[in-house]
């Protein structure tokens, strides 16, 4: 089959998910990879089962369970064209707000759960030629007094870069996207969340973009936020 294939993390709902639908309705395979196994397991059949998407459990913080989330897509659909790296944790601001253990868990999904994304699907990725596409955040531009999750979506954007550069001559492209607030049941949690928002759909559609570039077009960073948001 030569259709192309999309693997996306933190795909159970809100950005991935809509990415999903919105790559499987243009014709992407998709894998749909996810803590919440039942979840994706359900999605992938209601865009048209094994054969034009799968659901995989994976826990982005664990080397091996990463590296069976790459393996899984590759047994399924023999190439990965696209990767975006979605999967992400919440921490209130406040440097004293949370417990610490909060913040491990921000670090090693946000970070560590990008980082070892990249590195596994790496060679695939520069195989077709395909493009990572890793979720930070406005939050890395624009600093939020207190708050550890900017700090670890700069990181991110941070990692962009490196990974841009060490992708370099090999075809492979890599985007960051840096959106502000989303209507997603992550930000559902936010007290005080403003009316400033974008739906997982707007992002799904910079997504897209980044995937229907040619070859001699890097897009590196997007910054897409509401249009009345004022940060």
């Amino acid at each position: 089959m030569t259709e192309p294939v999309l693997l996306i993390t933190g795909a159970s709902s809100g950005m991935g998910l809509a990415t999903a639908q919105l790559a499987a309705s243009r014709g992407y395979r998709v894998a749909l990879a996810a803590r919440r196994s039942e979840l994706v397991e359900a999605e992938a059949a209601a865009l048209g089962g094994p054969e034009k998407a799968i659901g995989i459990t994976c826990d982005v913080s664990d080397w091996d369970s990463v590296q069976a989330m790459v393996a899984t897509t590759l047994d399924a659909f023999g190439r990965i064209d696209g990767v975006f790296a979605n999967a992400g944790a919440f921490t209130e601001p406040g440097w004293k707000t949370d417990p610490v253990e909060v913040w491990k868990t921000n670090a090693l999904v946000n970070v560590y759960g990008t980082a070892i994304t990249a590195r596994a699907a790496m060679d695939a990725l520069i195989e077709t030629k395909g493009k990572l596409i890793l979720t930070s955040s406005r939050a890395a531009r624009f600093m939020v007094p207190g708050s550890f999750y900017a700090c670890t979506k700069a990181a991110v954007t941070a990692m962009g870069e490196a990974l841009r550069l060490e992708f370099n001559d090999t075809g492979a492209h890599v985007c960051v996207i840096e959106p502000g607030w989303v209507n997603t049941p992550m930000a559902a949690s936010v007290p005080n969340l403003p009316d400033s928002i974008v739906e997982g759909e707007n992002i799904a559609a910079a997504v897209m973009f980044v995937m229907d570039m040619p070859p001699n077009a890097d897009v590196n960073q997007i910054l897409i936020r509401a249009t009345t948001q004022p940060v």
